[in-house]
């Protein structure tokens, strides 16, 4: 599993006072941006930055999450690895803790994509053993 803390910020809430869907949406991109991107290319991973596209996206809401200048808590874990996508489960905790309430439960299906061709395209093997490694804590299917 892999654990970001991300700040949500002022302009994240709506007029009923939390975090509204679109932000969270957005949360839950800055919370995997640096592990696709950063993390992986310092692994020697670089294809990742190159191109990747959300094909499936779900959020369900617990409790909602308040703007209070603390970071929140998001865990991101490998539930499905396939040869040209991956789902990632999301579980997002309403302060920078383990023992903080789960507020969100999410998941994404993202896709390598080729920006060039403007084609999907599958992970190479070196991918696939990153988000293993980093998210399952495995190395072999």
């Amino acid at each position: 599993m892999y654990v970001a803390m991300v700040r949500p910020r002022w302009s994240d809430m709506d007029v009923f006072g939390h975090v509204n869907h679109a932000r969270m949406v957005t949360l839950l991109e800055e919370a995997r941006v640096p592990l696709l991107f950063g993390e992986a290319a310092r692994a020697g991973v670089a294809e990742f930055a190159k191109g990747m596209v959300v094909v499936k996206l779900s959020v369900h809401y617990r409790a909602p999450i308040v703007v209070d200048g603390q970071e929140i808590r998001v865990e991101v874990s490998l539930r499905d690895l396939r040869f040209a996508s991956a789902t990632l489960d999301y579980t997002v905790h309403s302060g920078p803790s383990a023992d903080d309430p789960v507020a969100v439960v999410a998941d994404t299906v993202l896709a390598p994509y080729d920006v060039s061709t403007g084609r999907p395209r599958r992970f190479t093997e070196d991918e696939r053993e990153f988000l293993r490694e980093r998210l399952a804590g495995e190395t072999d299917d």
